[in-house]
């Protein structure tokens, strides 16, 4: 008995920790947004449920290295870029305004820390076990956890969810080194502003941080593949969001393939690029930090797919059908390792969905009301079906825009670039979708994806009474126009 104990307590210490009724009624591989979240509510409802993660710190690449420690940075340097560039013009006047690079990092790891260590806190009120270490699954109702000194323990449970997130892509050829050859983790903690930045992808990641080290003073330049930045947004709001871009001194290579990314022996890169359409460069370009963010792919590595003959696809996604069952009936999938945007809220949705599932038969998540926001100054959040979605596939619709320069919020704080656009069925004025950029895009199109949820038409929103004054009121005035006529334009 006291040799069971012992060995118990070795395993807390080793952050295994296990009911003493053996089996559980699910395991969740993977501790990000969609696998934590999975797991509380897994508890909540009453299930048995161990978390496992290999990190040793939970939140997934969101918290760690992800959307979090990037929103920590592009806040304070957006809050350095006001300091040194627009507060003398509200007649705040701050002398010998410097950068400390390691403050703001420590900043950064302060809000990461902060946040992991209250979802640990959130698994013991909610009696979540959580085991660190890698997961595999080695049968239907067996995952495998390997600690970090190599110590494995074997979970019984009547369900598996895997929630093991996402990894970072690459060039063909291209070796991150995390230094000068940076994905998004390295783009987080560079030691000093460089003086150059190239970042090859102008996505929401290469824009955002690109934006970061914009701002603190290196020259940037986009290079995109494509003939458009912000893929997923609508093209009006891409198109004036690069016009913004331009202005805070990002440049831009559309419709140019990278060739080759090579180092150079004096330090720093040298990026070898050419046109693959009219508007593209041919030529090269040299950087002291190059950011690789090409995008994402499923991170199911030594997870026991192929043992097991889990389905994917040709991407590499885990396949599911409605309930995300997988085609062995006791294994489920959510968030990043399936099919749709890899969205930290999603992945949440889908957590909450699964445990529903489990419980009682029912889950649910809206995939046409799933907002996506690019966190840069303006921001751009949107919701629902763009422009061009809607003319390819023959739906006709009104468009109804509200400019913040008539905004007198915006107006007030000096901060008026941007507009909101509604798109509304033709027939019944149901909202299609909504996009936002400007200032706090990204709060206010919560009020949209509500609207949404809920079948709402434009003018339900125009004839809510919105507080003034607020940015909002851009929101309400857009609603008015694609159902009839704004009031302040």
């Amino acid at each position: 008995m006291l040799k069971s104990i012992n060995k118990l307590n070795k395993l807390h210490r080793l952050g295994l920790r296990f009911y003493s009724t053996g089996e559980q009624d699910v395991v969740v591989i993977g501790g990000g947004p969609g696998g934590y979240v999975a797991g509380i509510k897994a508890a909540q409802l009453g299930m048995k449920v161990t978390v496992v993660e290999s990190r040793g710190a939970l939140g997934g690449t969101c918290l760690n290295v992800g959307c979090i420690p990037s929103k920590a940075l592009l806040n304070a340097s957006h809050l350095y870029e006001q300091a040194t560039e627009k507060m003398a013009g509200y007649g705040v006047k701050a002398t010998g305004v410097t950068l400390d690079l390691p403050t703001m990092l420590k900043y950064k790891e302060k809000t990461v820390v902060g946040l992991t260590s209250g979802i640990e806190l959130l698994f013991k009120k909610n009696k979540v076990e959580y085991a660190k270490g890698h997961g595999k699954i080695t049968s239907p109702n067996q995952v495998e956890v390997t600690a970090q000194d190599g110590t494995k323990k074997t979970i019984q449970t009547k369900n598996i969810v895997i929630a093991t997130g996402s990894e970072v892509t690459s060039l063909p050829g291209v070796t991150i080194d995390e230094e000068t050859i940076v994905s998004s983790t390295g783009a987080l903690s560079l030691k000093q502003v460089p003086k150059k930045m190239i970042v090859i992808g102008g996505g929401v990641i290469g824009l955002e941080l690109g934006s970061v080290w914009s701002r603190l003073g290196a020259e940037t330049t986009v290079v995109e593949f494509t003939p458009r930045i912000a893929a997923g947004a609508d093209g009006e709001v891409a198109k004036k969001f690069q016009k913004s871009l331009e202005k805070q001194h990002i440049k831009f290579h559309l419709e140019t393939k990278v060739t080759s990314v090579v180092k150079k022996p004096t330090g720093g890169v040298t990026v070898t690029v050419e046109a693959v359409g009219g508007s593209g460069f041919t030529g090269t370009l040299d950087a002291d930090v190059v950011l690789v963010s090409v995008g994402r792919r499923p991170n199911t590595t030594n997870l026991g797919l192929k043992e097991q003959n889990i389905q994917t696809d040709k991407q590499g996604r885990v396949e599911i059908n409605h309930n995300f069952q997988t085609n062995v009936p006791s294994v489920y999938a959510i968030g990043d390792v399936i099919k749709g945007p890899m969205l930290a809220h999603k992945a949440e949705e889908e957590g909450i969905a699964v445990m529903e599932y489990l419980k009682s038969g029912g889950g649910h998540v809206n995939y046409g009301a799933i907002p996506s926001v690019i966190y840069t100054h303006p921001e751009v959040a949107w919701v629902g079906k763009t422009e061009e979605e809607l003319t390819k596939e023959g739906t006709q619709f009104n468009v109804g825009k509200f400019p913040f320069i008539a905004n007198s919020r915006a107006k007030t704080n000096d901060d008026t670039e941007g507009f909101v656009k509604f798109l509304s069925a033709k027939d019944t004025d149901r909202i299609l979708g909504v996009h936002i950029m400007g200032a706090s895009a990204g709060e206010m199109i919560a009020e949209s994806v509500l609207a949404m949820e809920y079948g709402a038409s434009s003018e339900d929103i125009a004839r809510t009474c919105h507080a003034h004054p607020t940015l909002s009121e851009g929101v309400k005035e857009a609603a008015m126009a694609a159902y009839g006529k704004a009031i302040h334009i």
